[in-house]
């Protein structure tokens, strides 16, 4: 649905969760964020489209939020719906969006070497759901601006710390920052509000400070993935909590060094139990770990 003038919110399931795209239906550009998995252009993006009355050929531009499964898997199948739809990423994330394997490797699997991660038949998932390997036309790096109508430019934003080139945007006319993923609160949550599954942060650092850049943004609307919109109040405190789960994480890894733990494994799974449970991708804390274990080594 059109949730605020131009911005479109479109939703639909991801097992037990949910995930949003958004399309920016401006007078002169239509530029959509974000592709959900390798089967959501056909169930969900071009039906929508055609709600509107439009189809792929009338996307002018896709930029990926960030390199992940459920966020470029779809790149693609429109691709191949519309040959000349040009895609831009973060810079950073750029081979990992563009080749799966890549990604596979990089973001789902680097913990094996440490003897856990997902296993073989999730690992044949996630190859599933990141549909084919698909060129990407620019790497951005924030600060980009992109005009979309007469009176109407948004501007790209670098909100590192869950992958090094996550990209938002903010909509100055509306005072909405669309962030998908670059906060992510105690976890994302099932349809029930159930927690499900964890932050994931590569670098706590940055992290932090995307944190923070968004607290003094003070956005009066909040857009994410897998999150309902939130108003200004509501939008504080989703932030104020993410920051408070990176805390939380940094003083368990402190405790543990004091302890002279530092096997990953065990770190992860003690994060798990004091912080989750988390009922899928608990491996995916390792990542926030590894960051909290460098910082403080």
């Amino acid at each position: 649905m059109e949730i605020l003038p131009g911005i479109h919110r479109i939703e639909s399931d991801l097992g037990p969760r949910f995930m949003c795209q958004y399309l920016l239906f401006g007078e002169e550009r239509r530029v959509l964020v974000d592709t959900g998995i390798a089967g959501t252009p056909e169930r969900v993006i071009l039906p929508y489209l055609q709600s509107l009355g439009l189809g792929a050929g009338d996307l002018d531009e896709v930029i990926i939020s960030h390199a992940d499964l459920d966020h470029c898997g779809g790149n693609r199948a429109l691709k191949e719906r519309n040959p000349s739809l040009r895609i831009s990423c973060g810079e950073p994330d750029r081979p990992y969006v563009e080749s799966n394997q890549t990604m596979l490797a990089g973001l789902y699997c680097w913990t094996e070497p440490y003897g856990f991660g997902p296993d073989e038949a999730a690992r044949e998932a996630i190859l599933r759901d990141l549909g084919g390997d698909c060129p990407v036309d620019a790497g951005l790096r924030g600060g980009e601006t992109l005009r979309l109508g007469p009176g109407w430019r948004v501007e790209i934003l670098h909100l590192p710390g869950h992958t090094p080139g996550h990209l938002g945007l903010w909509d100055a006319r509306s005072g909405a920052a669309i962030i998908i993923d670059a906060a992510l609160e105690r976890g994302i949550y099932d349809r029930e509000g159930r927690r499900l599954i964890p932050p994931r942060y590569f670098d706590a650092a940055a992290y932090e400070r995307t944190l923070r850049f968004l607290l003094a943004l003070r956005p009066r609307h909040l857009l994410t993935a897998h999150y309902p919109p939130m108003d200004e109040r509501e939008a504080e405190g989703f932030l104020r909590r993410s920051l408070e789960f990176v805390g939380s994480m940094r003083d368990l890894v402190r405790s543990s060094l004091r302890e002279g733990t530092t096997d990953l494994e065990e770190l992860t799974a003690r994060a798990d139990a004091r912080l989750g449970p988390y009922p899928q991708s608990a491996f995916e804390l390792a990542a926030g770990i590894r960051a909290h274990l460098a910082e403080l080594s």
